[in-house]
């Protein structure tokens, strides 16, 4: 299935709902650099129309791939998973959700990580952006440690800043579904 339309869709509404740009007041990021330029992802990846965009053009990446989850570090791989396994059982190719939490419960079954996955699946790292890749590798970390076959990563946005690279180094395939550039490249054309 040609997922071109449900890109250029989304990228319309990462523009509308999750960019920010100001190149006079740069934006401090979770690792503490400065950038023109911010993505907050969740009202595109909580938003209906976000969200199962998402989860379709994910589930095409994913499809034939021998993946039976998808999953990542809360809170920002979370709807992408779930908009990915939703998409994933109405086209009759299910694909399970994972959560992986920060830190593991401290009560109860004291998990790490939630869902309805055992060790021995192939998986997929999601995440909503990569710019240096610390949320998708710690996510891959504590998929290994639950025994899963993490067999790639996808990230909703790459920065383009290094992550992806980062990222490579722990498993052999990443992809991203958005960069920068194109992000960009729609801004300057929306704001001619």
């Amino acid at each position: 299935m040609d997922t071109s339309k449900d890109k250029k869709r989304l990228i319309e509404i990462m523009l509308e709902r999750s960019f920010k740009y100001s190149p006079d007041e740069p934006f401090t990021l979770a690792s503490g650099r400065k950038s023109e330029f911010y993505f907050d992802c969740k009202p595109t990846t909580l938003d209906p129309e976000g969200m199962n965009l998402i989860g379709r053009v994910l589930f095409e990446m994913l499809r034939d791939t021998g993946i039976t989850a998808a999953g990542g570090l809360s809170l920002g791989a979370d709807p992408i998973a779930n908009a990915v396994s939703l998409i994933s059982f109405q086209r009759g190719r299910p694909i399970k959700s994972f959560i992986v939490r920060k830190d593991a419960k401290g009560h109860g079954t004291k998990n790490r990580i939630e869902g309805n996955v055992i060790p021995g699946e192939r998986v997929a790292v999601l995440d909503d952006v990569a710019t240096t890749g610390g949320s998708t590798i710690t996510a891959i970390e504590a998929a290994a440690e639950a025994g899963f076959i993490v067999d790639r990563a996808v990230v909703l946005i790459d920065r383009e800043e290094g992550g992806m690279e980062n990222i490579r180094r722990r498993v052999g395939r990443v992809d991203s579904v958005l960069t920068r550039t194109e992000i960009m490249e729609a801004y300057r054309q929306k704001n001619r």
